[in-house]
C-alpha cells in the first residue's frame, strides 16, 4: 500500500470513529423521542450512508448494485456472504428498517451500544449456541411480522474473497416459518476492505441482489433445500463477480 493510501486510510478511521462517537451520543438523547422507523433512519441510515460516502470520498471505494429490481416490497430475510465491515454499513442503509444478529456484549459499550439497543437488534450470547438459535428464531419472527428486514450472515464469520463458508440453516428456517422468501446477496467487498489488517484499496465493489427464493413445501427438508439453493446462488454470483470459483464446501445441506 502506498504512503498516500496509508494516509487516506488513517484519515478515514479517524473521521469514522469521531463521527460514530458524535452520532451515537446525539442519538442517545434524540432517538428515544422518535418512532422506531424514524429512530432507525436517524441512527442507522444517516450514519451508515455517511460511512459509505466517507469510504468513497477518502478511500476511493465505490460500489455498483445489480439486481435492485429483485428487492420485494415486503420485508424478508436477507442472506449475504460476509467479507468485511463495508457490507454491514451498506446493507444497513439500503434496507430500512433492518435488524441483524450481533454479540450481546456490544450493547454494553457506552453510547455506541446504547444507540444500537434502540434499533431492535437480535442480541445473542455466542457462548450458548442453543439459546442463541432460539433467540434468533423468536426475535427474528417478531421483527419480520412488524415489517423489519432481518439480515443474516449464514457463514457466521467474515471470510476472504474466494472462500464461501457453510451456510447455517437459521436464516432459511426463519423465512420458512414466517412464510416469507429469502433474498440472497453476493458481493466482493473483501477484495478492497480485507478481513485482516487495516489497509484499504480503491476500487468498485460489486453487489448483486438475487431473486427472492421461496421454500418448496414445509418442514426441515424444505428448509434444507432452500438453504442449498441460496448457497448455490451466492457461490455462482461470487464466481461471476471475481472470476474465481469459491472453494467448494461439501455437504452444505447438513449444516444446522
Amino acid at each position: 500500500m502506498s504512503i498516500v493510501q496509508a494516509l487516506r486510510t488513517v484519515s478515514f478511521y479517524l473521521l469514522l470513529s469521531s463521527s460514530a462517537l458524535l452520532w451515537c451520543t446525539l442519538s442517545f438523547f434524540v432517538a428515544p423521542f422518535l418512532s422506531f422507523r424514524a429512530r432507525y433512519h436517524f441512527i442507522n441510515v444517516l450514519w451508515c450512508r455517511f460511512a459509505v460516502g466517507l469510504s468513497r470520498t477518502v478511500l476511493g471505494l465505490r460500489y455498483q448494485v445489480t439486481g435492485a429490481e429483485n428487492v420485494p416490497k415486503q420485508a424478508c430475510v436477507i442472506l449475504s456472504n460476509h467479507q468485511s465491515t463495508w457490507e454491514t454499513f451498506f446493507l444497513s442503509s439500503y434496507f430500512s428498517p433492518l435488524s441483524q444478529v450481533l454479540k450481546r456484549e456490544l450493547l454494553y459499550v457506552p453510547f455506541f451500544g446504547w444507540a444500537m439497543a434502540m434499533l431492535r437488534p437480535i442480541a445473542i450470547d455466542r457462548d450458548n449456541p442453543k439459546a442463541a438459535l432460539k433467540q434468533v428464531a423468536k426475535k427474528g419472527h417478531e421483527l419480520l411480522q412488524d415489517g423489519c428486514w432481518v439480515l443474516i450472515f449464514p457463514e457466521g464469520t467474515r471470510l476472504p474473497p474466494g472462500q464461501l463458508g457453510k451456510f447455517s440453516r437459521g436464516g432459511t428456517a426463519l423465512a420458512v416459518n414466517a412464510d416469507l422468501p429469502v433474498l440472497p446477496i453476493a458481493h466482493n467487498a473483501g477484495e478492497f476492505w480485507p478481513k485482516h489488517g487495516w489497509g484499504k484499496r480503491p476500487g468498485t465493489i460489486q453487489v448483486i441482489i438475487g431473486p427472492p427464493m421461496y421454500a418448496e413445501g414445509e418442514g426441515p427438508r424444505a428448509i434444507a433445500e432452500l438453504n442449498d439453493r441460496a448457497f448455490a446462488w451466492v457461490s455462482q454470483a461470487q464466481q461471476q463477480i471475481s472470476g474465481v470459483e469459491p472453494e467448494a464446501v461439501p455437504n452444505n445441506s447438513h449444516v444446522a
